[in-house]
């Protein structure tokens, strides 16, 4: 009976570690422990806090810095750890391309004008800029505006030619050419949204020599300005009238029923 009773329980506990074995076997393995999370490297950058038109000048609440990925820093950006004290250089330059809020400030979109205004400024080294006269006749319908290019037209009395003939002969000559508008009186850039105002004076960057040339100019007739296509604008230096391209063309005038001829060239 003993014999029975042993052979009983050894079959049990055979059973019980087979079941053991087999459960310890079934379990699912432990979770991959998680992956360590990457850093993402940052810099602070100077940007504009608020939309900063050209010609405004900057006051310290108007930038600050933003942190960005390190990677997406371009090097012409303003960095902190580079430029600590850039808000204070900064306060008080001049904004010499418009910025809206968030963009980063670089060098090249402000001026240092030490005092001096917008318009002297962004004049390049050995530029002028000189005022000229216009209305919507002389100045393509008003539809010229600041950083435009236009040609520069004379219009006068050929008085040599009128002694020698007697009649009236007019001719017009293209003077400048390529020349930048820097503003349309007192407007340096055009917004969206607003209406266009027909300006009365524009303001033209030019050279010294070519300076003196536009103000002979005024005193010899009527100055005109012709809108160039963006196209024909692609080179930034103003042009004089010394090709000889141009060529001759005869007009006749009627003025109190007398007929006169007129050159254009």
């Amino acid at each position: 009976m003993k014999a029975a009773r042993l052979v009983v329980l050894g079959v049990a506990v055979a059973a019980g570690g087979i079941a053991a074995f087999l459960a310890a076997g079934s379990k699912a393995p432990p979770p991959p422990s998680p992956a360590p999370v990457v850093q993402l490297q940052t810099v602070d950058v100077l940007v504009a806090k608020a939309d900063l038109n050209r010609g405004q000048v900057i006051e310290d609440q108007d930038i600050a810095w933003q942190t960005w990925p390190a990677d997406a820093a371009n090097s012409n950006f303003i960095k902190k750890s580079d430029r600590p004290d850039a808000i204070k250089d900064f306060t008080g330059a001049i904004v010499r391309v418009a910025l809206v809020a968030g963009d980063p400030i670089r060098d090249p979109n402000v001026v240092m004008a030490k005092g001096s205004g917008f318009m002297a400024a962004v004049l390049p080294q050995g530029m002028r800029a000189v005022a000229v006269d216009i209305s919507p006749e002389l100045g393509a319908g008003g539809f010229i505006l600041p950083d435009d290019r236009v040609d520069v037209v004379l219009t006068r009395h050929d008085k040599t030619a009128e002694r020698v003939s007697g009649a009236e002969k007019i001719v017009s000559d293209t003077i400048l050419r390529n020349v930048l508008v820097l503003a349309v009186d007192q407007s340096v850039e055009e917004k969206a949204g607003t209406k266009v105002v027909i300006g009365k004076t524009a303001t033209l960057e030019v050279t010294e020599d070519q300076a003196q040339s536009l103000a002979l100019s005024k005193q010899l007739g009527t100055i005109s300005l012709t809108l160039r296509s963006i196209l024909d604008s692609t080179s930034s230096v103003p042009e004089g009238d010394d090709d000889g391209k141009d060529k001759d063309r005869s007009i006749n005038t009627v003025r109190f029923g007398v007929s006169s001829e007129g050159t254009v060239h």
